[in-house]
């Protein structure tokens, strides 16, 4: 079977199993890509950080002079939507040359791609620095799997760059923000809502805090890839029925930092300027990331995909974030590449799909840049 193949059927194999998170269950697909693995020679430990949510550190080869190199994904997706999908999100379906399922391209198709490449390396590993794979659920609702790795010094292991196979159709990118998900309550006193002056409403007072949300100032210098920090006010609750008096109120904020920014401080920041009517507690809090385009590793990833993409790479990044959030502190702050064969603007979207051509094309990068570290 060629490695194009190999790579599709697998891809195909990996749609099918249902990895919707919530509630996740990861534990199956882990599995099924650990079997994999094994067979191929490579030394496992499973982490099962919930019940039937598992992750897995694949390793192979390594030597006492360069730590490996970590390739890492996630098999958890995202929910179907409201809309309707017109094929089976976990079938596979080939139609031209696009494979479509509920996660092809957000990230199956790149996990399946370094599984392939690392397996196709497998016989010529030993006596190298090797490959470390960190294969993880719970990434789509805060990167749990990796957070909890992340606390397990043991299992990660160690490493000299990381690559992430988020979707970006094969581009090297070198950051991506962070986010900080925040909840804000307001009080107030209940009352009959014949009766209000009896009362102190709740929702009055989110109305005034989300006013002056929208004039908040992060007081922080732009990032020359990354750009501003974000803020939206995503959800907003208060009151148990129409004719009461709200007496509590909750508002649902999402920033999106940028490398540097505490988050600590940023919180404290914010909680002065709404004031003490004002209740902020965290709901998601990640790092965002940053890698000089200069490291040298990084620019011989860049090489290598000028060859197979056809023109050099520009310095990018993303908005949304990755599990390297967790795993580039956890490895001592090494430098890591998002890179992966999805289409980024099929993430999350009904009738989801990958380019078969850039699966091949990612297995093809993945071995080469793999060679390249272990000196092969």
């Amino acid at each position: 079977m060629t490695t194009e193949k190999k790579a599709l059927d697998l891809t195909c194999a990996l749609i099918g199993f249902n990895t919707i998170n919530p509630p996740g269950k990861e534990r199956s697909c882990v599995e099924y890509l650990g079997g994999l693995l094994e067979a191929a020679g490579f030394h496992l430990r499973y982490d099962e950080f919930a019940p039937e949510r598992t992750s897995v550190v694949a390793r192979k080869g390594g030597s006492v002079d360069k730590p490996p190199l970590c390739f890492a994904g996630h098999v958890d997706t995202v929910p179907l939507g409201a809309t309707p999908w017109t094929i089976d999100p976990f079938k596979a379906e080939m139609s031209g040359k696009k494979l479509y399922g509920r996660g092809s391209s957000d990230m199956k198709s790149g996990v399946a791609a370094f599984v392939v490449a690392a397996t196709e390396l497998a016989d010529r590993l030993e006596g190298t620095a090797g490959l470390t794979l960190v294969i993880v659920g719970g990434e789509e609702t805060g990167c749990e799997g990796s957070f909890h790795l992340a606390g397990l010094p043991e299992f990660l292991g160690k490493a000299g760059a990381i690559l992430v196979a988020e979707p970006t159709s094969n581009r090297p990118l070198v950051g991506h923000k962070g986010s900080l998900w925040l909840r804000a309550m307001t009080r107030g006193v209940t009352a009959h809502g014949s009766m209000p002056e009896r009362g102190v409403n709740a929702i009055y007072k989110a109305v005034e805090a989300i006013t002056k949300l929208r004039n908040f100032d992060f007081d922080f210098p732009s990032h020359p890839h990354l750009g501003n920090p974000t803020l939206n006010v995503g959800t907003i609750s208060g009151g148990i029925n129409i004719n009461n008096v709200p007496d509590e109120t909750s508002i649902g904020i999402d920033i999106r930092t940028i490398p540097g920014q505490d988050h600590t401080a940023l919180i404290d920041r914010m909680g002065k300027y709404l004031g003490e009517e004002v209740e902020l507690s965290r709901v998601l809090d990640v790092n965002g990331l940053w890698t000089e385009p200069t490291d040298p590793w990084v620019q011989e990833v860049f090489e290598t995909m000028t060859g197979i993409l056809g023109c050099r790479p520009d310095v990018a990044t993303v908005p949304y974030f990755t599990d390297a959030a967790a795993l580039t502190p956890a490895y001592g702050g090494v430098p890591t590449v998002i890179q992966g064969p999805g289409e980024a603007a099929m993430a999350h979207q009904t009738d989801e799909y990958c380019y078969v051509d850039c699966i091949n094309q990612a297995v093809e990068a993945y071995i080469e840049i793999a060679r390249k570290w272990c000196r092969l």
